[in-house]
């Protein structure tokens, strides 16, 4: 049997650098469980280190993607794995997920509830739990709270459970128009990026911004934030790094989900997602745009389209 996956060789554009191989699968390593993938979704942080943004910490080769949904094809003899052939599972913390099987450990593996969707369960990892642990780390309990890149899927759950959690107000930061309808209609106020005065009067209120931008927007908010506001920084989609203004009364805060992985146990990562799953059985997600793993490059390329309304997510 041979097993299809999306490898990069060197850093670069991940369209350019990405190449999908086949090659015969490997006799499965004492330990491990075999997963036969469903789906995964297409998040910055999957493409983001394809570009050797963090070179420092990953070298290729190495297949691409952090998250899917697969069930569980082959246990070995004599394994303590606590799941059933067939069952449906996160296949976390392996080689990576773009591929037709992924071979994991069944300690860091995240059985899925009968009752979830696989739509939901296949981004059931980076965005819900990377929301969730900072609303966990900075409470948002009556603050006014501010969020850009608002369109995002982190932001649009952060936006949502910081609502349900009592914060005082929610103002989402969008660039492209056509996500201003789903900013409201998660229940925030919708502020135009481009709208400096508008953007200058949030800023002024927040106790509390969670940003994923960096760069400029990320600069002007902290010229005008108030004393003893906090900016929490946990992503740099403008690929432009930012520093403390002159004067600003704001501090910065750094979130990094991969911090929180380096000192948790199996037992605790398994009950984050035990937390995690009620949560999302009532979440409002952006719909899905599916495609083949063979149409990898047109998934890729719908991925970096301004203004894009759907997740894309690759198909086995």
């Amino acid at each position: 049997m041979n097993n299809s996956a999306l490898w990069y060789r060197q850093f670069g554009e991940p369209v350019d650098v990405l190449s999908l191989k086949s090659a015969p699968l490997a006799p499965l390593e004492q330990g491990l469980v075999r997963v036969e993938m469903m789906a995964a979704p297409i998040n910055p942080s999957d493409l983001i280190p394809i570009t050797g943004a963090y070179r420092h910490r990953i070298s290729p080769p190495l297949v691409a993607g952090y998250e899917g949904l697969g069930t569980i094809a082959e246990i070995p003899t004599g394994s303590t794995c606590p799941f059933g052939l067939g069952q449906r599972v996160l296949p976390l913390r392996a080689n990576g997920t773009w591929q037709n099987f992924v071979d994991a450990d069944p300690a860091w593996m995240v059985p899925v509830p009968d009752d979830i969707d696989d739509e939901i369960a296949l981004r059931g990892y980076i965005n819900p739990l990377a929301a969730w642990l900072m609303l966990d780390l900075w409470p948002v309990k009556d603050k006014n709270v501010v969020i850009t890149a608002a369109g995002s899927s982190c932001a649009g759950l952060l936006m949502q459970w910081a609502l349900a959690q009592g914060a005082a107000s929610v103002c989402g930061i969008y660039r492209s128009p056509s996500r201003k309808a789903g900013i409201t209609a998660l229940g925030a106020d919708a502020i135009d990026m481009a709208s400096e005065a508008t953007l200058t009067n949030a800023a002024g209120k927040a106790d509390l911004v969670f940003d994923a931008v960096g760069g400029d927007l990320a600069r002007h908010l902290l010229a005008h934030m108030p004393a003893g506001s906090i900016l929490v920084s946990y992503g740099l989609l403008s690929g432009q790094l930012f520093a403390l203004p002159e004067n600003a009364q704001a501090r910065i805060q750094r979130f990094h989900i991969r911090d929180r992985l380096e000192t948790v146990s199996a037992q605790k990562w398994q009950g984050w997602f035990t937390n995690l799953w009620p949560l999302l059985r009532e979440a409002t997600l952006p719909p899905i745009a599916v495609f083949d793993l063979a149409d990898w490059k047109d998934a890729i390329t719908y991925f970096n389209q301004p203004g894009r309304l759907e997740k894309p997510v690759l198909q086995f």
